[in-house]
């Protein structure tokens, strides 16, 4: 582009070198000279369209390619199915480990309760508590299935949104949480609401200890 304009304004110059300072411009002079601006002009304009569609069409296959990675992360089905799915299942635990739970213990108070001066009696009466005890304690079986299922869930999404995110070139803005879990995240820092931390985490029973002798 800068080269057409270069030779557009030399062929300009050229042409008012040949002319006389008292000569007088002619209409076909006029006519000339705008001839060769609007070559140069048409060059231009020609330049600034392809950049013009280059960078649209640029827009549009990222517009395009943003549209698939957010079909493929399946947004219907992660809100309508999977996400309740995982709350249903996290809801059974809780009410089969509570179940469980008092199913055990009301069978312990049971037979610390018990009257042992008929032992035949009192034996039945434990070996029933302890077979309650016992299919009490199979709903872990049950209860890491629908675990499993849970981890599934949350795999799946971590999957989908880490693709997402390393398509777009996504970066972590500051300043993102809401005033709700603001709020929530200060509380557990005073409070050291940290909940069970995993092996190797958090502080030592043997530390605990230290601090008491």
């Amino acid at each position: 582009m800068a080269m057409a304009n270069t030779q557009a304004l030399g062929r300009i110059a050229e042409f008012l070198r040949h002319k006389r300072a008292d000569e007088e411009v002619t209409l076909g002079d006029v006519v000339h000279l705008a001839e060769i601006t609007a070559e140069s002009l048409q060059t231009f304009f020609q330049t600034m369209d392809q950049a013009v569609y280059r960078e649209l069409s640029e827009i549009a296959n990222y517009i395009a390619s943003m549209r698939q990675e957010i079909g493929a992360l399946q947004v219907n089905e992660l809100k309508q199915s999977r996400i309740p799915a995982a709350g249903q299942e996290l809801d059974a635990i809780v009410k089969a480990t509570e179940e469980a739970t008092n199913t055990i213990m009301s069978s312990a108070e049971a037979v610390m309760a018990a009257d042992a001066s008929d032992l035949e009696a009192f034996r039945a009466m434990v070996d029933a508590k302890m077979l309650d005890i016992f299919e009490a304690c199979s709903f872990q079986d049950i209860t890491g299935q629908r675990i499993a299922k849970v981890v599934e869930t949350l795999e799946h999404i971590e999957s989908r949104v880490s693709r997402f995110a390393a398509a777009v070139h996504t970066h972590d803005v500051e300043g993102a949480l809401t005033g709700r879990e603001r709020e929530r995240t200060e509380r557990r820092r005073k409070l050291l609401l940290n909940g069970p931390q995993l092996e190797g985490e958090g502080i030592q029973q043997s530390e605990v200890d230290l601090l008491f002798t």
